[in-house]
């Protein structure tokens, strides 16, 4: 098995022998003979170890016993406490998804603050089946049929050439200590319902089951990057990244072959879920303004496009522009001048604001978009909702959302980039010009 373990880490081109491996170890079967064969090996590695407070005594056993393998190795190691059935609560996630959620995000701040290159897992072919029948059970695309992948990211799992056979064996024949889980045999879990119920059955009915899944899934690994590789030039014809946000093009969207699939494939990246992204495309035909959200993004449709928008929180942050400045870097940079009147250009692009000096009130601030913000526009005599000027304009709702805003005390001067206020602007009776020049 040990040869056999090397073989797999260099065919499948794991990592470099002179790279460093966090190995993530519960303390059962798996995770130990995964800790014996590096320890094997000679390869440079460190132990992180999760306590999810989930079993009581038998939590804190397994930490005590990985604890104690490290004092045998002598390597570094990380362990961690999660009230996990606290945070699956105030996330509304199944205790499943919220220890999955807190172990990675612990695994990859240990590798990252500590300069490992990967996080192994101790993950092997009978939990490559399980996971292929249980996203098959849950709805899956062809990317959740080809079960674990040997390596994804930062993660690597050098087990997977072997089985839950193969492993027990060779614990006995090396005499590796581990730990027994005792809810691996409480059926009422999804994937122990699988392994002890559902799985065996098969095999009685086919003694070549499990050879025969696992040659399915590599034929399946084979169409999918053939798959990927159509739906990556899809794509390309489809939506543009731009810096804060992206945007799908819809009526490209429908010209392609498979529209809805496309759409899938696109926003489940943004951690939109089937249901999600089912709405939006019924949506497609209809009236601009709605919105879609997912855990981190949103998606908001507007005339013919669909913008696909970080949902990070936008502090209110208020910048100022004293009277000697020239230049300012945050939140944009604005370049800042004065100008005698009578030999001055008015210039009309929206990224530069040419303003009558002695009607403005220093200091000058920067700020957000309000409700209810209202300002007269450059040719009005009368005065406009902020909100109706951007829908006679036709900007997208993100960019009003993300807009700012020139004030003179409580009077907007300039939307910048868009428009100044009429009350501002240069007349016969302007001597100086203060002239205000965004910079992209």
């Amino acid at each position: 098995m040990f040869n056999r373990f090397l073989e797999f880490i260099e065919k499948k081109q794991l990592f470099e022998q002179h790279q460093k491996i966090l190995l993530a170890i519960s303390g059962g079967i798996d995770s130990m003979v995964l800790l014996h064969l590096f320890e094997k090996s000679g390869y440079e590695y460190g132990i992180v170890h999760c306590n999810f407070n989930l079993r009581g005594e038998e939590s804190d056993g397994d930490e005590n016993f990985v604890k104690q393998q490290v004092s045998i190795h002598g390597v570094p190691a990380f362990f961690q406490n999660f009230e996990t059935e606290e945070y699956a609560r105030l996330n509304g996630f199944s205790i499943e998804m919220a220890a999955r959620e807190l172990r990675y995000r612990y695994f990859e701040k240990i590798r990252s603050v500590n300069n490992y290159d990967y996080i192994a897992t101790a993950h092997h072919l009978d939990d490559l089946i399980e996971t292929f029948f249980l996203n098959l059970s849950r709805k899956t695309g062809i990317k959740g049929l080809t079960g674990i992948k040997e390596k994804s990211e930062k993660i690597i799992r050098p087990l997977l050439f072997t089985d839950r056979n193969e492993i027990e064996e060779f614990a006995r024949e090396s005499f590796i200590n581990f730990r027994e889980d005792s809810t691996n045999n409480e059926v009422i879990f999804q994937r122990n319902f699988l392994r002890h119920k559902i799985l065996p059955f098969f095999s009685e009915m086919n003694p070549s089951f499990n050879k025969n899944i696992l040659a399915s899934i590599e034929n399946l690994k084979d169409v999918e990057t053939i798959y990927s590789g159509f739906i990556h030039n899809e794509k390309a014809k489809v939506i543009v990244e731009k810096k804060h946000y992206n945007i799908i093009d819809i009526e490209q969207l429908l010209n392609t072959m498979y529209p809805k699939t496309l759409l899938f494939e696109i926003l489940t990246a943004f951690d939109f879920n089937s249901a999600v992204i089912n709405e939006i495309f019924e949506s497609l035909n209809n009236d601009s303004g709605k919105q879609f959200f997912s855990k981190n993004y949103r998606v908001v449709k507007d005339r013919g496009h669909l913008f696909i928008i970080s949902n990070e929180n936008k502090e209110e942050h208020i910048y100022y522009i004293e009277e000697d400045d020239i230049e300012l870097f945050k939140p944009l940079n604005l370049v800042i001048g004065k100008h005698n009147a009578n030999d001055f250009i008015i210039e009309t692009e929206p990224n530069v604001a040419c303003i009558d000096y002695d009607e403005l009130e220093f200091p000058l601030l920067i700020r957000r978009w309000r409700q209810g913000d209202y300002f007269q526009p450059l040719g009005m005599t009368g005065y406009k909702k902020v909100s109706d000027f951007f829908i006679n304009e036709k900007i997208p709702l993100h960019e009003k959302e993300n807009s700012w805003f020139l004030c003179s005390g409580k009077k907007i001067v300039w939307i910048i980039g868009y428009r100044i206020d009429n009350r501002f602007k240069i007349t016969g009776e302007t001597k100086t010009v203060l002239k205000i020049e965004l910079k992209q």
